[in-house]
């Protein structure tokens, strides 16, 4: 109907005109009227009859006035003449939003997955089970934290997470030794440990040194106190294990089992998707492809031999950045709407900006500049997967205290 037509193109010209964009007036079935912002205001200024009669006159055959060259796309709900309501209720639910961007879109800002709200949640709810625990007169969770040498990055961590402990109510004890400590004595230490009923959790710091056998020294650990998830029972655990990995009855390795939580509490859905996990340790990357596996998404693994691993990438969306690589990935690695889980932590030299500041900087094995721009959702370094580690300790070393005394009252 005419006067539909001539309230939508009026109004169209208004949203042009201040919106200061050029207009072009399609003409079926091929001509085309263009004008700028200017000329209608000097139409609007010579009068308002002049302004109002240019949509009448070409009310009859324009279907949509849009300007190409920068801006904006503005439908006219035409109805049908033999159904006005259902053309128009039609249009609406097909046309093009009345305003919408065309061309040079604002970049999408991703949503930081703020990994220290939600750990602070995780550990505030491991507090609240720990009271309870105590209330009912159950043993209080014991963690053993055993540490060789004396590695500025290895004692941060050993701090925090005692400092974590504490706060959670969980008991800690550490077990310090000198770089120079024989694999004898420490293996000696550790099956002592697996014999104090107290301790629920054993923790290996590692790197352990080079004169040291890690991998017999993490075997000799009580799997049901590995609270790292790296002994090889629980490793085959993994492999074996069909449940929901939260409610597992066995200790997962607490960064990737962090990263599935930040996923599950960022309102990530997994089942379907296309995921690329970058690095494949048996610290990170393997276990963290078989906890995607479990969460029904196809499952890429990626590492310093995988060709083209750019396009790779650039098919998955999520991405799981694990290799120890400062800023590797960059932003034309990440599908536009991926969400990017950056495990890495690196130190890069810069420029201090005052005497005696700060000569370096944390970073993640992502480019977030970049990345930030283009993902729907990132982890930053810091503040994304660090604290989601400690807080899965803590899951852990609860876990696995909550297991053996329901293992006791079985068979008492």
């Amino acid at each position: 109907r005419p006067w539909a037509k001539i309230l939508s193109l009026s109004i169209s010209f208004f949203v042009c005109l201040y919106a200061e964009a050029p207009v072009q007036i399609s003409i079926i079935p091929s001509r085309s009227v263009k004008l700028h912002p200017l000329c209608l205001r000097r139409c609007f200024r010579f009068g308002r009859a002049i302004f109002w009669l240019f949509p009448i006159a070409v009310a009859a055959s324009t279907t949509t006035v849009h300007s190409p060259s920068s801006s904006l796309v503005v439908s006219a709900f035409v109805p049908s003449p033999r159904s006005s309501f259902h053309r128009l209720q039609q249009q609406r639910q097909t046309s093009p939003t009345v305003l919408k961007k065309m061309s040079d879109p604002a970049p999408q800002v991703s949503k930081k997955i703020d990994g220290k709200s939600i750990a602070a949640d995780i550990r505030a709810e491991i507090k609240a089970r720990v009271t309870t625990i105590t209330e009912k007169g159950d043993p209080i969770p014991g963690l053993a934290v055993v540490l060789v040498g004396e590695r500025r990055d290895s004692q941060t961590y050993v701090n925090m997470k005692k400092k974590a402990c504490a706060e959670a109510g969980i008991i800690s004890k550490g077990f310090d030794f000198d770089a120079t400590v024989s694999q004898t004595e420490l293996l000696e230490c550790v099956q002592k440990l697996n014999d104090d009923d107290s301790i629920h959790g054993i923790l290996i710091q590692l790197p352990l040194p080079k004169h040291i056998d890690q991998d017999k020294v993490i075997a000799a650990v009580d799997p049901a106190k590995d609270v790292d998830g790296l002994h090889p029972y629980n490793v085959a655990n993994l492999a074996l294990y069909t449940g929901e990995a939260t409610q597992a009855p066995f200790s997962i390795p607490c960064t990737p089992l962090g990263c599935l939580v930040l996923l599950d509490r960022s309102g990530v859905e997994l089942k379907g998707t296309s995921c690329v996990v970058i690095g494949r340790s048996q610290l990170v990357g393997l276990p963290m492809a078989r906890l995607l596996i479990g969460r029904d998404a196809t499952v890429t693994i990626c590492h310093s031999k995988t060709k083209e691993i750019e396009s790779v990438c650039r098919q998955a969306d999520v991405v799981v950045a694990a290799v120890g690589r400062a800023e590797m990935v960059k932003a034309d690695w990440i599908k536009p709407g991926a969400v990017v889980i950056d495990v890495g932590i690196n130190s890069v030299d810069i420029e201090p900006t005052k005497p005696g500041g700060k000569t370096y900087k944390l970073v993640g094995d992502v480019d977030f500049k970049g990345a930030h721009e283009v993902a729907s959702k990132i982890t930053p370094v810091p503040g994304g997967v660090g604290p989601m580690t400690i807080a899965m300790l803590l899951n852990n070393t609860l876990q696995a205290c909550e297991l053996k005394t329901k293992r006791l009252q079985e068979k008492s």
